[in-house]
């Protein structure tokens, strides 16, 4: 963030400002909904992102800030009591003075115009082209391979040395593993 996507005045105290909520450890969603239901304009910015889950690759929302959300508030209207003590909500965050510092409209905007795409248009990033992966089934059961591709939502195709030659293969993408 920049200085001026955090604004220290306050001046036009009833113009409803976005603010930055922190949340309690893996409880952002639980805070943005428990807050959606009283009424206040919440933006939880999330990502689709490919993981493995019981052998098996699945598109999950995850936060794009882990413990943070924004909340829609004016100084003069808004009641910002029952935040502190929501579900899920650690605190309003605050800049070395007593009350939150809001943030620029135009970064909310930024941020809600590139914002979490379809399941369709995500991106894969569970694996990359050029990445060393594991095979973890079948007959080349744990031996490294390269990752080329994905073919289709549930195939992969890898680059598997063998006989001193690069050996194009096509394999399910739940038999992967990310080599660290």
């Amino acid at each position: 963030m920049s200085d001026d996507d955090i604004r220290l005045d306050n001046s036009d105290d009833a113009v409803p400002r976005w603010y930055v909520i922190q949340c309690k450890g893996g409880e952002s969603f639980r805070a943005a909904e428990q807050l959606g239901n009283q009424d206040y304009e919440v933006f939880h910015p999330v990502l689709q992102v490919q993981k493995k889950r019981r052998g098996k690759l699945e598109w999950v929302s995850e936060p794009l800030f882990p413990y943070y959300l924004f909340i829609r508030l004016d100084r003069l209207v808004s009641n910002w009591r029952p935040i502190r003590s929501t579900r899920g909500v650690l605190k309003l965050v605050t800049f070395g003075v007593d009350l939150p510092v809001p943030v620029s409209d135009a970064l909310v905007e930024t941020l809600r115009q590139h914002g979490s795409p379809d399941t369709e248009d995500a991106v894969n990033v569970y694996f990359r082209a050029g990445e060393t992966v594991e095979i973890t089934e079948g007959p080349f059961k744990d031996l490294q391979a390269v990752f080329s591709s994905h073919k289709g939502e549930e195939r992969a195709i890898v680059l598997l040395n063998m006989l001193h030659k690069q050996q194009r293969l096509e394999m399910p993408v739940a038999q992967l593993r990310r080599r660290d």
